[in-house]
Order: structure tokens, then C-alpha cells, then sequence
């Protein structure tokens, strides 16, 4: 499993890092605190706290290079 902190702090940020992370097959998950949504559904990222950044976590070890660069704008 790979983590890394992401920050979403805008509409626009959310919509493009959705619509990015939906284009990999494995699973992805923010965790803010206690909870895990999963990264592939808008409304659930929509229900955290945005002003902070979140933990990204996700295993695939094929894809790994290429989902990091995907989302490296999103990466704090």
C-alpha cells in the first residue's frame, strides 16, 4: 500500500483529481482523521474537511509510477 498527502482545496481540484484517480483500476481511499472515503466518489470527498490536506492511500504495484505521476499536482 502507497500513501502520500494530497490537497484538494478547490471545486475544480476535486472534480479533475476524480476524474483522475477513475481512470486507474485498484482502489483508492482518503483518510481524514477516523474516517476513509473512497477517492472515486465526489460526494464522499465532498463531505470532508478540504482546508487540510489528506492521506491518499492505494496499492498497485504495476501502476504506481503512473498513478503518481497522474496526481503529483495534487501531492503536498
Amino acid at each position: 500500500m502507497k500513501t502520500v498527502t494530497v490537497q484538494l482545496d478547490s471545486i475544480e481540484k476535486i472534480k479533475v483529481f476524480n476524474r483522475t484517480v477513475c481512470k486507474f483500476d485498484c482502489d483508492f481511499d482518503l483518510e481524514q482523521g477516523r474516517y476513509y472515503i473512497d477517492a472515486k466518489s465526489m460526494l464522499g470527498i465532498m463531505s470532508l474537511d478540504l482546508s487540510s490536506p489528506l492521506e491518499l492511500h492505494f496499492s498497485s504495484t504495476e501502476e504506481e509510477a503512473a498513478i503518481l505521476e497522474a496526481i503529483k499536482e495534487f501531492i503536498v
